[in-house]
């Protein structure tokens, strides 16, 4: 089978500049067509309990609520056509892998001969095509036909980029909504941060992060919580011109701190993660003194954004420890 052909996710996600590359907003508001045959069992987009399904059919009519869902949660637009071949192998791989996410991720499987338009918002040259929509605006992810190896990599970069702004929901599995499975309150400071998240003031939720890290050093979650805000408010100033500036910088200038460190947020944004750690840990090996050390905690919170048990920061801490010592 041949390798999906990705392309890459945007450089700057704390802003997703795709803003009229694709209009969506000629999709909004139509009137509801009859369900495609064949598709009654999946056709509705909520759970039995209420809550929204993990693979959705999508239609004119609820094409909208799952552009507002990717608000909360990044939604995956498999586009398909019962003429293609290769379609029903996408969709069941997306299928599979989607709800092994547990919630993370939701489907929208597209009939592209029963929704024509969308396939034209979407500037879809070929079926099978996947495009997420993080916040109302797509992510390209590939086209033609892929497997779960090779799909599996770019829903986790997408994730990482989901992460980058703060869409970090959850709408369940199909386990209900009963007591047992509801999630737990977070604790008060978690939720100071979370509201902040949301309000786009990240320098708040970075305040609440650390009191909530003086108050317990050991806490995990706001530890990487930190890392993530920190993150995001770097990247506010990096979107656009600012961030093709700061790329050529670290382009001509390889030991400059600032410009290797911005461009590895960038790229981390972007979904590139290995690069953006590779990035960092050349630079260590190529320096030393005060800028060294910066650069060295500087990569130690984007293994925190990452995830520490993530295979790739593993690499990059053997990678790590070779120029350290």
């Amino acid at each position: 089978m041949s390798s999906p052909a990705s392309r890459p996710v945007p450089s700057a996600a704390s802003q997703l500049n795709l803003r009229g590359a694709v209009d969506l907003s000629s999709l909004k508001q139509r009137p509801a067509p009859p369900a495609p045959p064949g598709n009654t069992d999946a056709a509705d987009s909520q759970q039995a309990d209420g809550g929204p399904a993990l693979r959705v059919d999508v239609t004119e009519a609820n094409f909208q609520s799952l552009v507002e869902l990717s608000a909360q949660v990044p939604v995956v637009f498999a586009l398909w056509a019962a003429y293609s071949p290769e379609s029903t192998g996408v969709l069941d791989a997306l299928d599979r892998i989607i709800k092994s996410y547990g919630g993370r991720l939701v489907l929208a499987a597209a009939d592209i001969e029963a929704f024509p338009q969308l396939a034209q918002a979407f500037q879809v040259q070929a079926v099978p095509t996947a495009v997420a929509v993080l916040k109302g605006q797509p992510v390209p992810l590939f086209q033609g036909g892929a497997d779960e190896e090779q799909i599996r990599p770019l829903l986790d970069e997408l994730l990482t980029v989901a992460a980058a702004n703060g869409v970090t929901g959850n709408v369940g599995g199909g386990a209900g909504t009963s007591e047992e499975s509801a999630p737990a309150p977070l604790p008060p400071l978690h939720q100071k941060a979370f509201d902040a998240i949301e309000e786009g003031d990240y320098a708040a939720a970075a305040a609440a992060y650390r009191q909530a890290l003086v108050e317990m050093p050991a806490d995990a979650e706001a530890k990487a919580g930190l890392a993530q805000v920190e993150l995001m408010e770097r990247l506010q100033s990096l979107s656009g011109p600012e961030g093709e500036a700061l790329r050529q910088l670290a382009a001509d200038e390889p030991d400059n701190l600032t410009a290797q460190l911005g461009t590895a947020d960038l790229d981390l944004a972007g979904g590139h993660v290995e690069d953006a750690l590779n990035r960092v840990v050349a630079f260590i090996g190529r320096n030393f003194g005060p800028e060294r050390e910066s650069a060295r905690v500087r990569l130690l919170e984007l293994f925190e954004v990452v995830g520490t048990t993530d295979e790739r920061v593993g690499k990059a801490r053997q990678a790590l420890a070779r120029v350290l010592f």
